[in-house]
């Protein structure tokens, strides 16, 4: 998984039928080299010369191969004791309203370079018939929560923040959609003036205050009121209404804005979560944890605490996908992405020998 706040590539070893976990293995997080970040970050939006993507593509997809090789390796496992990668790629454009949503790399390279069959583009067929293409963890995050008091929210801040609802186990009782910016506003802003690549434990923003008047303007936007199922792009949100504050008051502000944005979110779940565990690396930020305390009235927690893995677990969902995928079981639902009926895709790519 290549997430959107460009941070690097997570890669995670999975056993499941698609259904159920039956167990989460090894996982790591490779950090982006600073090029490679910096040119995937110029591609965001979609406008760059297609000899420009392709050769970020190859790249992005060489990187993605050797996390690959590194986790077998560091698990002490080989290519064919794994039946199928998923590879989210990165999206560098999402406009569901407008029928788009691209994300860049090569499954066929990528199968090519690790000898192991490969799912990927998880999203176009959603978006094609009708859906908004995200997100796409909600089932997921109901097989891991089997066991667990319902109703309860599994909140995902990554670059932009996602809900999922988790009413029973049936699929009616699942409701999940983007709630506003996650990391990306606070990562931007902090780049711009310290150029740092985030606000590390939060320290910034815990050293700010929150500056109320531009929190209410950044919240006077109509993507709250929306009803979901309902999705944003990485830049959506930008920092431009915390221009001229301090650097911590803007990281301060930029928090809570993205706290206040889920809590905006409760208002179209069907019932109030029992409590919610937050995942992604928005859950290292104590100051946006803290803010996320103040303005939700259930207990807020990290997934760690329940014994799931909060770094690994995007990536064990696209492993889980591509698994569905294969056998040909839904990856949106109507109140998940929006689409009209239950929907699977995914594209697989066999190695060579096996094609």
């Amino acid at each position: 998984m290549s997430g959107t706040s460009l941070d690097g590539i997570d890669a995670a070893l999975i056993r499941t039928d698609g259904v159920t976990v039956a167990e989460a293995g090894p996982a790591l997080t490779v950090p982006y080299a600073p090029d490679l970040r910096e040119r995937l970050r110029v591609l965001l939006g979609g406008e760059r010369p297609p000899a420009e993507e392709t050769a970020v593509a190859r790249d992005l997809t060489d990187a993605h191969a050797a996390a690959v090789v590194r986790l077998l390796a560091e698990a002490g496992r080989d290519a064919a004791s794994v039946d199928v990668v998923g590879f989210h790629g990165h999206t560098i454009l999402h406009r569901p309203k407008d029928g788009i949503t691209r994300q860049i790399g090569d499954g066929a390279r990528l199968a090519a370079r690790v000898g192991i069959p490969v799912v990927n583009d998880f999203r176009t067929a959603d978006v094609a018939a009708g859906g908004e293409g995200a997100p796409l963890v909600p089932v997921f995050h109901r097989a891991l929560a089997a066991q667990l008091e319902l109703p309860l929210a599994v909140l995902n801040l990554g670059g932009v923040a996602n809900v999922t609802w988790i009413g029973s186990a049936e699929d009616v009782d699942l409701l999940a959609f983007d709630t506003g910016p996650g990391n990306a506003p606070i990562d931007d802003w902090v780049r711009h003036y310290t150029g740092a690549a985030f606000d590390a434990g939060g320290k910034l923003a815990a050293q700010g205050r929150i500056d109320e008047t531009r929190l209410a303007i950044l919240l006077d936007n109509p993507f709250f009121a929306r009803r979901p199922p309902k999705s944003l792009d990485r830049n959506h949100f930008m920092t431009a209404a915390v221009a001229g504050l301090s650097v911590p008051d803007g990281a301060a502000t930029l928090a809570a804005f993205t706290a206040a944005a889920v809590a905006r979110a409760e208002e179209h779940l069907p019932a109030k979560p029992k409590r919610w565990l937050v995942a992604g690396g928005g859950r290292h930020n104590a100051a946006l944890m803290n803010a996320l305390r103040e303005r939700l009235a259930a207990p807020v927690q990290q997934v760690d605490n329940l014994g799931w893995d909060g770094d690994a677990l995007e990536a064990q969902a696209f492993g889980f996908l591509a698994v569905r995928s294969l056998r040909g079981l839904p990856l949106s639902l109507p109140r998940t992405t929006g689409v009209q009926v239950p929907t699977s895709g995914g594209a697989l790519s066999l190695p060579r020998e096996q094609a």
